[in-house]
């Protein structure tokens, strides 16, 4: 049975699709080219807790959002031209040099003079993604930095408090909590508006504890996802275990994020049986949340973990028609298929 409630039906699934994707880094900007492919209106909703890098340095030295997963959503999203892929390349270039700037990206820099000119962090992004051609807009998840302060499990049996993006990120262990310093950011208007007017709302992929869950400890954004009338749909890692998972398969990542947002009925689950061990696991524990799970590969194989735009792509495009499988086939095949299950 689901869980949860909606403020009315659900859309439709016909076009037009207005999509919004809740993530951060390497994951999101993955989800975004695929997504740019099948949807014209696109809303990434990026973490503003990174305090690693370039965007660490800067937000050290000004009182400022983090810019660098904003700058790595508004790079996936740059228009199909020779301008697009010029300043696709132009915001993620890095400086190499003995002094200050090396190691910052151009966009990094570029995004924060916006906001030194318009004094308005989402303005200031609008005009960055007009310059790149930008596919969609991009916003940041809350407009107060955010720290991350997790209870870990470290490798050698001890416990401890892990605070920081990039310290939790990376830690040789399990995080077993999470929290957000504040807790209760400002949340832009226009965030729970896209969320609130979507057909899709898209979770994940990305580093689970610092990209993902993020976004459900805001109580603003865990209302908005709860009560919004859009499909609501999970994409799993191409990977498990590992820093800041260590010993978790992918069947706990759903879990752990189910049990994040109890009040919240989430549609489809996305996941990749050529990468994951427990993918038939993961289907079944899905199906007894009500929810319904696409085995479909999507990343590039050969074991790499990286995500194909546009076999990703092609796994939007059935969930967003309500294609899960084939429903001819043997009764086993059927069953599968009644269960969400694309064998």
């Amino acid at each position: 049975m689901r869980r949860g409630s909606r403020s009315g039906p659900r859309r439709a699934l016909s076009s037009p699709r207005r999509a919004v994707a809740l993530g951060g880094g390497h994951g999101l900007a993955a989800n975004l080219r695929s997504l740019r492919l099948l949807v014209d209106d696109i809303t990434a909703v990026v973490t503003v807790a990174d305090d690693g890098g370039s965007s660490g340095r800067i937000r050290a030295e000004l009182p400022v959002l983090p810019p660098g997963d904003l700058r790595m959503a508004l790079a996936a999203l740059c228009e199909d031209s020779d301008w697009g892929a010029f300043w696709h390349d132009a915001v993620q270039h890095r400086f190499v040099t003995d002094g200050d700037l090396d190691g910052h990206a151009l966009g990094n820099l570029m995004i924060v003079a916006m906001w030194q000119i318009l004094e308005d962090p989402i303005a200031g992004l609008d005009r960055i993604g007009e310059l790149l051609g930008a596919r969609g807009r991009v916003l940041p998840m809350a407009l107060d930095p955010l720290d991350i302060e997790a209870q870990v499990a470290f490798a050698d049996g001890t416990r401890g408090t892990v605070r920081g993006q990039a310290q939790v990120a990376k830690v040789p262990g399990r995080v077993e909590s999470m929290r957000l310093i504040p807790e209760r950011p400002r949340v832009p208007e226009e965030v729970l508006r896209a969320i609130a007017e979507a057909d899709w709302v898209i979770v994940g992929p990305g580093s689970w504890y610092t990209s993902v869950l993020p976004h459900l400890q805001i109580p603003e954004i865990a209302e908005a996802l709860r009560t919004t009338r859009a499909h609501r749909c999970v994409v799993m890692n191409l990977s498990s275990g590992g820093e800041e998972i260590e010993g978790m398969r992918s069947t706990d990542l759903l879990r752990v994020l189910l049990d994040s947002a109890p009040e919240t009925s989430f549609d489809t689950v996305i996941a990749d049986p050529t990468a994951l061990e427990d993918a038939v696991e993961l289907a079944e524990f899905a199906r007894t949340r009500g929810i319904r799970t696409l085995l479909r590969q999507v990343s590039v194989g050969g074991g790499v973990p990286v995500h194909d735009p546009v076999r990703l792509a092609a796994a939007y495009r059935d969930v967003f028609d309500g294609v899960y499988g084939d429903v001819e086939g043997t009764q086993d095949e059927e069953e599968g298929t009644q269960h969400g299950i694309d064998r």
